[in-house]
């Protein structure tokens, strides 16, 4: 039986020792020289280092598990060149989403082919190549992560990271049979990642299952300070129950398919799928989505395209493929007036949209209403992709979750996928409702293989006690700090960032890995310090406590409004000639001010 790379079933290989990280590594740069390394991939990490990271992987979640990125994304080390040869660096240091992976055992195996400058939704803007549907090259893999999507499908690797502005994390896995998830806007960090459109990109996850993807997510999410675009506040992903009946929200009326019957069909399938399964199916009005998605590229939003990569344009031109091109220089033509009444335009249409909102929990739409051969693509390159990004352009303009899932194929055997679409951070419902769709179709396959979905786990719904725990952190489990990932995999959710009340002093513990803070009450201590309070259920919390080592325990802090909560507290005998760290106000201030150092 064909090695399957999904995560689950790499977890149950390494449990019961039948396969090794090192061993899996090898099998992955097999199957890319077999498949060839044009035009999918761009730069591919050396096979020995690759192999040597696996052999000393650390044991996190995803131990030994093969990804790869698109190749707008830093990796340190590896050149950067966003599919243009002209623009390439060599980054010094891997984007935190990249880093946040490999702290937990994930192997990066290369990067990925992409539209240029990740302007496009089909994947033929490239001087690498042209990366074609896995299912008949005849066809466009889709894009601009054209790359990423098609190294899940073919089976090259288990996940892979691309991003996405107007769907390129959505059009390529709906083409290619796989699942795009494209969390809420600032929820994955972009530090570390070229922009297209600075305001509205997001980072993606391309994966066989939903629950691979969300297990990704559920690393890959995390606060970065050094993000201006980060959401503050934003709670970590975790799986959520969708409401029973859910209210699946659908066109009132036609929509386009640009006279593909198959597409047309296959969508109504899925949405008796959906109905058959209990959801409430209603009706809505698509008119305020359907503008604001023709805004996206038709708006000032592609000024924002010409912003990121203004000095090769102004210096060399000619090196940008000719259809980027002409979209990024025909950007100059946009007034800072247009910007605002488009700004304002759009703030309209959502106010809108909220009226349908308040309709159903989900939209269902086609994630791309048809598709396209290469030679069509190439003769009409502008029009056929505007007519691609009909039914994903407005989803970030419009501050809006997505998932798109694998729906059916055509009579050809060209895959059809749905998209799942929600408020902002309706993320873990999402993720919970598109795999019962996905798993709702008959004899599903993982990507272009033949795995079977049904092989695979389902998304798993945590259940929660009746009563939960608020827990205050001070130290390595702060969001983006090295041991986060105890809190994330035990569903807790950050609720907000406080500080202590008087009496409180912190130290920096001596001989601790990773290097931890000790918060004491002397009763002498000004307080102040900062902490972040996490919410999580009464069993997810006993075993989070389990693992504390000494001199740390649980104990009760008081909050400066005098609130108490559980907290981290150490042992006064630990911070004895300890480095006080009490005038910095925290952890983090602390730690900024030795990076500076």
């Amino acid at each position: 039986m064909t090695l399957s790379l999904d995560i689950a079933d790499l977890e149950r290989l390494y449990a019961v020792g039948e396969a090794a990280p090192e061993n899996i590594v090898r099998e992955v740069y097999a199957r890319i020289r077999a498949r060839g390394v044009r035009p999918d991939w761009i730069t591919l990490a050396e096979e020995d280092a690759a192999i040597a990271k696996a052999r000393t992987a650390p044991r996190g979640r995803l131990y030994g598990i093969p990804f790869a990125v698109k190749d707008n994304i830093d990796v340190g080390g590896l050149p950067t060149t966003c599919a243009c040869p002209e623009f390439a660096y060599v980054a010094e240091r891997s984007a935190t989403m990249v880093e946040l992976l490999e702290r937990e055992g994930a192997i990066l195996i290369g990067k990925t082919n992409l539209d240029q400058f990740a302007t496009g939704l089909n994947g033929t803007r490239s001087p690498y190549g042209i990366s074609a549907s896995t299912f008949n090259r005849d066809y466009i893999s889709g894009g601009s992560s054209s790359g990423s999507a098609v190294a899940v499908a073919a089976g090259l690797v288990s996940f892979a990271l691309g991003t996405d502005t107007a769907g390129s994390g959505r059009i390529p896995a709906a083409f290619n049979n796989i699942v795009g998830l494209k969390p809420t806007k600032g929820l994955i960090s972009m530090r570390g990642v070229v922009p297209a459109c600075r305001t509205q990109d997001a980072v993606s996850i391309f994966a066989l299952t939903v629950a691979d993807a969300a297990k990704v997510a559920m690393t890959a999410i995390a606060f970065d300070k050094e993000d201006p675009f980060a959401r503050l506040g934003a709670p970590s992903f975790a799986i959520e129950a969708a409401p029973q009946p859910l209210r699946v929200g659908v066109p009132n009326g036609p929509i386009p398919f640009f006279g593909d019957k198959d597409y047309e069909s296959l969508y109504h399938a899925a949405i008796a799928r959906l109905a058959a399964r209990g959801a409430r199916i209603v009706p809505v009005d698509y008119m305020p989505f359907a503008k604001a998605a023709a805004m996206l590229y038709g708006g000032p939003w592609v000024a924002e395209r010409l912003a990121a990569i203004s000095d090769l344009a102004t210096r060399n031109p000619e090196a940008i493929h000719e259809v980027v091109r002409g979209i990024l220089l025909g950007a100059k033509a946009k007034t800072a007036v247009e910007t605002f009444r488009a700004i304002y335009d759009l703030a309209e249409l959502t106010r809108e949209a909220r009226a349908e909102w308040a309709k159903v929990d989900i939209l269902l739409l086609p994630t791309a209403g048809t598709t396209y051969m290469i030679v069509q693509m190439l003769a009409d390159p502008v029009a056929l992709n505007t007519s691609l990004g009909t039914y994903t352009n407005f989803v970030n303009l419009m501050d809006l979750a997505a998932l798109s899932v694998p729906a059916g194929f055509r009579s050809d055997g060209i895959p059809f996928g749905v998209t799942l679409i929600g408020p902002a951070l309706s993320d873990g419902m999402l993720a919970s409702a598109g795999d019962a769709l996905h798993r709702s179709l008959d004899r599903a396959q993982l990507g272009a293989t033949l795995i079977p979905l049904s092989s695979t786990p389902p998304v798993t719904v945590p259940t929660k006690s009746a009563k939960s725990v608020k827990v205050a952190v001070v130290g390595v489990h702060l969001s983006g700090q090295p041991l986060n990932g105890e809190l994330v995999e035990r569903n807790a959710q950050l609720i907000e960032t406080a500080r202590t009340g008087p009496g409180y002093r912190l130290y920096a513990l001596a001989g601790t890995s990773p290097a931890k803070p000790g918060l004491v009450f002397d009763g002498s201590g000004p307080g102040g310090i900062e902490v972040e309070i996490w919410e999580m259920d009464e069993e997810a919390f006993g075993s989070f406590v389990a693992r504390i080592p000494a001199p740390l325990s649980i104990g009760t802090v008081t909050l400066a409004d005098s609130r108490t909560v559980k907290g981290f507290l150490c042992e006064g005998h630990a911070t004895r000639g300890a480095e006080d760290l009490t005038t910095f106000g925290g952890w983090r201030a602390w730690l900024d001010r030795s990076t500076a150092v």
